[in-house]
């Protein structure tokens, strides 16, 4: 028997099969993505998994009529070609994360008999798991009441270096590894006032960005640690006392893991405008601030240094739930 697990397309998709899988050490684990997007780059040569599949599909929405043909055409046509695999392997259960890559497989698991798990990541469903949330076995997502599990898998790294923010030394500009123009440009607007009162700044620029981003903190005085990817995102946000961020799910659980003080800005483009529903998930428990990009205020993020951090920072060090990688790992072979 084994567990099959599906989907991807992005990182924020693939890292919660990373995280989950890192608890079924003992269990025949199969693989199964696209030749799109970022599956093969993030699982093709991992050992964890005794057999990994790429198949050709691609997203159905944003397409026009002959584009969305083609793609359902390309799922069913997986689909046959993982039940096969499905049998091959004798899966006990699929858990899927969405995205495009999922489909063949969640679809195959229902004509298969076989149970399917999904896990939602961010508050606003994605359109392949809003389609199938009704026929699966277990449906988790972090933002519903009545999800099976509630904690968000991300490291136990993240718990570790939790702690109570009282007074900001150090803020953290937080843009992903493509970067995020608005956050840069607020974070250079506000760095000659930081520079004031003493507060060191971590920014997050962006791959493409770090050079003309170092050189203008350059052109200001300003010394600052300026990266684009990084495998230290843990520390640098154990360092900071106050963040200003996208709020793409990952990101947004390991900084309230973190216990850290953050203003959300969403990215503005993202499908559904899950970014945005996810902050104000946060926002309505008073855990987090939220604002839009084309709606940046220097003075009022100036302020909200001055305001009670500890507060929020203790509430998410509180209310965020811990293990659900392992919460989740576990569900998959009791199922």
């Amino acid at each position: 028997m084994s567990i099959v697990m599906t989907g991807g397309g992005t990182g924020g998709h693939l890292a919660i099969i990373k995280a989950v899988k890192e608890h079924l050490k003992e269990e025949e684990l199969i693989y199964i993505g696209s030749t799109k997007g970022q599956d093969q780059a993030w699982f093709a040569e991992d050992s964890d998994f005794a057999k990994t599949y790429f198949l050709e599909s691609r997203g159905v929405v944003n397409q026009g009529l002959l584009g969305k043909i083609g793609s359902l055409w390309k799922i069913f046509t997986s689909a046959l070609k993982v039940r096969k695999i499905l049998k091959s392997h004798q899966a006990s259960v699929v858990f899927s994360v969405g995205g495009f890559s999922a489909a063949p497989a969640a679809l195959a698991a229902k004509l298969s008999g076989i149970p399917l798990v999904i896990h939602e990541q961010n508050a606003a469903l994605g359109s392949l798991n809003r389609l199938l949330k009704p026929y699966a076995d277990l449906f988790i997502s972090s933002y519903l009441e009545e999800s099976p599990v509630k904690a968000y898998p991300i490291k136990e790294v993240f718990f570790e270096n939790a702690r109570i923010r009282k007074e900001v030394k150090t803020v953290i500009f937080l843009g992903g590894s493509q970067g995020a123009k608005g956050i840069n440009d607020l974070a250079l607007s506000l760095a000659p006032i930081l520079k004031e009162r003493g507060i060191r700044i971590i920014h997050q620029a962006g791959e493409r960005n770090i050079d003309e981003v170092s050189a203008a903190y350059g052109k200001l005085g300003i010394e600052a640690e300026v990266f684009g990817f990084t495998t230290k995102l843990a520390e640098y946000m154990k360092a900071a006392d106050f963040a200003v961020a996208r709020s793409g799910a990952s990101t947004l659980w390991e900084l309230s893991a973190t216990a850290l003080p953050t203003l959300f800005i969403p990215y503005p483009h993202a499908a559904s405008d899950h970014q945005y529903y996810n902050a104000k998930f946060l926002v309505e428990q008073k855990l987090a601030w939220l604002m839009r990009e084309n709606e940046i205020d220097k003075e009022k993020v100036l302020s909200l240094l001055d305001t009670d951090l500890e507060a929020k920072s203790r509430g998410l060090m509180e209310s965020v739930e811990k293990e659900g990688s392992r919460k989740i790992a576990q569900l998959l072979t009791q199922i």
